[in-house]
């Protein structure tokens, strides 16, 4: 059987994620959460005491290309397109004080 959660309890979440939902939305979400909170306690039953922590299910492989070297863009072009320059740099506001 899935977990109730209440029509308040999904309009509280909603609140706080700035959603505004119609009844039928708080009604659907409300039985679509229990379903997944049903989910997650049948996935605690499941023992996993001998199964080594992972976090991937498939190996991974490093998929970067290695690092070559070529002609960066000419300082000319570079700052072509900026809003404000000043001694051929960016010129950006002050975050820092």
């Amino acid at each position: 059987m899935a977990k109730k959660i209440g029509r308040e309890e999904v309009r509280y979440i909603a609140h706080l994620a700035r959603l505004e939902l119609t009844p039928e939305e708080k009604e659907k979400f409300s039985r679509q959460l229990g379903e997944i909170l049903t989910y997650v306690d049948k996935l605690k039953e499941v023992d996993t005491r001998n199964v080594s922590p992972t976090s991937h299910v498939f190996a991974l492989k490093n998929v970067f290309r290695e690092d070559k070297r070529k002609k960066s863009l000419p300082l000319r072009e570079a700052l072509f397109n900026a809003p404000k320059k000043k001694r051929n740099q960016f010129q950006v506001p002050r975050i820092i004080e």
